[in-house]
């Protein structure tokens, strides 16, 4: 039997020697998929290398376990308007696409693989130059316009919700739904046992708060305001996940209006808090509504405006299947987020309605079976 080959021709058959390049974005709707898929890689191969690539600017310092070697480049957002601030972004996309042929060159990886935002785009516009195959991941229902344009790139596009193939049907025969990677430690736990490592009350509704990586000032302040004006504080406590923007003023004003919360700038152990919650109130990011699926948490989505198309479709897949509500951001206020909240802690039915909603979801090893096609385009063979 031949032994299996890379690109360039070297002999990767046996356990160890392949290099996997992995490019991801600042957010941690990109930066989570790609660590886990990391994981996965490392369980499936110990002695596999790997490389990961990210702006300079990135959550990746609040992230404490790195699972491999990181490159910077630089990329910054880039804008339809011609002003100084553009002209900047435009140079450091010109440098961060020299950086990245560099670090494509200097680690020589059999196949790359990009999870979305501007900074795979030079990346895996490199390894098309140089012959190298790649794979990109989509998170979220519709595509964003970096894996839109890569997608006639890519040798592989997988994708997290079945849907997304009607936005990619010139690339259909490229698509496997794999389903979005989760953090590797995440699992579910006991109710009791979450609420008790957050020392909470075992018996009282819980609604989790969170908006996006990098917190939601707006939901912060209707959320404060609303939890103000509840009657029966003493029948409710709060995880609240703020972000760093806003976490000195939330605290000051949950010790003013005496209410039971737990508040937190960034939060790693959130699958504590998605156990230990009755009720999520939320963005829609993508990572966010996986892993609201995964834990089956009864859901109040408040899609980002910014990206308000995006986060609408996340939220849609929970909503036509009865596990969540669609709220506009311009919509929410303290007065209608009180009367969500009173309506589902005084209807228990509803939310066990919509956590037996999940049932419909189909559950995937997404971290696995990435790492499964990621290695099949280097033509290693996985056991």
């Amino acid at each position: 039997m031949s032994p299996a080959l890379s690109p360039d021709g070297r002999d990767i058959s046996r356990k160890g020697g392949v290099r996997v390049l992995v490019v991801t974005g600042s957010s941690g709707g990109h930066m989570f998929p790609a660590l886990s898929f990391l994981e996965a890689l490392r369980v499936k191969l110990p002695d596999i290398e790997t490389l990961l690539i990210v702006p300079h600017k990135s959550i990746i310092g609040n992230i404490e376990e790195i699972p491999c070697r990181i490159k910077h480049i630089s990329i910054t957002p880039l804008r339809a308007q011609l002003n100084f601030k553009n002209l900047v972004s435009a140079f450091n996309f010109l440098k961060g696409s020299l950086q990245s042929l560099l670090i494509i060159t200097q680690f020589q990886p059999e196949v790359v693989v990009g999870f979305g935002s501007l900074s795979c785009i030079p990346v895996i516009l490199s390894a098309w130059i140089l012959r190298i195959p790649a794979l990109i991941h989509e998170q979220n229902v519709i595509p964003g316009r970096a894996n839109r344009f890569l997608a006639f790139f890519a040798d592989r596009i997988c994708i997290s919700f079945p849907a997304t193939r009607s936005y990619l049907k010139r690339h259909i025969k490229k698509i496997i739904c794999t389903g979005n990677p989760l953090r590797h430690e995440f699992a579910k736990i006991d109710r009791r046992k979450a609420r008790e490592f957050f020392r909470l009350s075992p018996d009282t509704f819980t609604i989790l708060v969170i908006g996006g990586s990098q917190g939601s000032h707006h939901i912060n302040v209707e959320f404060l305001k609303a939890v103000s004006a509840m009657e029966d504080k003493a029948h409710v406590q709060v995880i609240h996940v703020s972000g760093a923007a806003d976490y000195g003023f939330l605290k000051g004003e949950y010790e003013r209006i005496n209410i039971d919360a737990r508040l937190f700038d960034f939060l790693k152990p959130m699958h504590y808090a998605y156990s230990a919650c009755d009720l999520a109130i939320s963005r829609a990011g993508a990572t966010t509504i996986s892993e609201i699926i995964f834990f089956g948490v009864p859901a109040l989505l408040i899609p980002y405006p910014h990206a308000y198309a995006h986060q609408f479709a996340n939220a849609k897949a929970l909503e036509e299947n009865g596990a969540g509500r669609i709220v506009r951001d311009e919509a929410v206020s303290a007065g209608m987020l009180k009367n969500n909240i009173e309506y589902f802690m005084h209807h228990p039915q509803t939310l066990k309605n919509m956590r037996l909603a999940y049932r419909d979801f189909p559950v995937f090893d997404a971290a696995g079976m990435l790492a499964e096609e990621a290695l099949k385009l280097t033509q290693y063979i996985v056991a």
